[in-house]
């Protein structure tokens, strides 16, 4: 789950990280009102949206006087912003975080996530911090420097002097960053967070090292015992089919192709995706049933699927094992009495009740085409949607 920038730099400060001052607001009125709080010579306009990129896109604007301050709201409140994150169809702007302008000494970039691959969590630094992050990554790699650290309830000052080398700090700023490490890695082991981004982190020319940026996501399997930063969650910038997924506990990602795939079990799902791509078609979602599902849940993950535009096709596949088949069948069935199905239709079921659900699925009416195996399912709605 991701958050905005002004509530990530609220979890921050709550754990000891220095933030600037300042304020969000719904609406211009509201921001005026409330920025009247913040003692600052020049205002830092944010948009706020779940993207990176903003400042080139026009996103971060430096004013002067409040009068600038609100004509330049009301121009980016409902502006749609498109960014390298974004995509091309853009976020459109529906808040606004206004805060204390810097004194920018140095910038420097820092991050920390969660390294599947060595079970630790991995600190990435650099003294080359800002908009062009990625070009810095991709041109002088050595620029940046990977710290990976072991899971425990804190983080050494060794590991975290190794984090902070690259900055090459004095030692009154050393120490603050040192702080700063430690906030962040409480923060991240606390909430159960997947990562967190400060970009730029900076040195302000009275020597104080803030986070002037930040982005924070959750791992969406704990939030169950984060109900605090659940109701950070904001619904606007999500997709609204991945909205209502969430309400069926379906696992569901919208993607750019044309053909729908109901699958169950992770796994399945992406080798489901990868023979599609394999004979030349994309898929158009990322769907997960899971392995216990009933007919009410399938039914609502084809509605789902049929509901994006650019579905030409669907395969269904599944392998039975705590999943029925027989139960998929009839949400399917259920599902096509409700709407009207007038794409091709490929099934392929193995494992447990296949013969039930596949005399279900013959018996129905429906016209589908039935498939032997995933190479055989593939190669015929790739076909049926040509």
């Amino acid at each position: 789950m991701n958050i905005h920038e002004h509530q990530a730099k609220q979890i921050l400060k709550k754990y000891g990280a220095v933030v600037p001052e300042g304020i969000f607001a719904l609406n211009v009125e509201e921001l005026l009102e409330k920025v009247k709080l913040l003692k600052t010579e020049k205002y830092v306009l944010k948009a706020q949206i779940h993207a990176g990129g903003r400042g080139k896109a026009g996103g971060v604007k430096i004013l002067n006087t409040i009068d600038e301050l609100e004509v330049a709201a009301k121009e980016l409140l409902g502006k749609t912003l498109i960014t390298h994150q974004t995509g091309p169809e853009g976020r459109e702007v529906k808040r606004l975080y206004v805060e204390e302008s810097s004194n920018i000494e140095k910038e420097f970039y820092l991050s920390c996530l969660v390294d599947r691959a060595s079970s630790k969590i991995a600190f990435i630094s650099s003294d080359q911090g800002g908009m062009n992050i990625e070009e810095v990554a991709s041109k002088t790699p050595q620029k940046i420097l990977t710290t990976k650290v072991e899971i425990n309830e804190e983080i050494s000052n060794n590991d975290c002097e190794k984090i902070i080398k690259i900055f090459n700090l004095n030692n009154d700023t050393k120490n603050q960053a040192i702080t700063l490490i430690k906030s962040i890695y409480k923060m991240f082991i606390s909430t159960d967070a997947n990562m967190v981004e400060v970009n730029p982190l900076i040195l302000t020319k009275e020597e104080k090292i803030v986070c002037l940026d930040a982005k924070v996501n959750f791992d969406s399997n704990a939030l169950f015992r984060h109900p605090e930063i659940v109701e950070l969650r904001d619904l606007n910038e999500e997709d609204p089919t991945e909205i209502e997924a969430s309400k069926h506990d379906l696992a569901y990602i919208k993607l750019d192709g044309s053909i729908g795939c109901m699958v169950n079990g992770a796994g399945l799902a992406m080798a489901t995706m990868d023979i599609i791509k394999l004979y030349g078609n994309e898929p158009a979602n990322f769907l997960d049933v899971g392995g216990g599902a009933s007919k009410e849940k399938v039914s609502a993950a084809l509605k789902i699927i049929l509901s994006d535009k650019n579905v030409k096709g669907v395969l269904i596949n599944i392998f039975g094992g705590i999943m029925r088949c027989d139960v998929l069948a009839q949400g399917v069935v259920d599902a096509a009495k409700e709407i009207n199905i007038s794409v091709p239709l490929v099934v392929r079921l193995a494992g447990t009740n296949f013969k039930q659900g596949k005399e279900i699925l013959d018996n129905s009416g429906l016209k589908l085409i039935s498939a032997e195996n995933l190479d055989d399912a593939a190669k015929k709605i790739v076909e049926a949607i040509k």
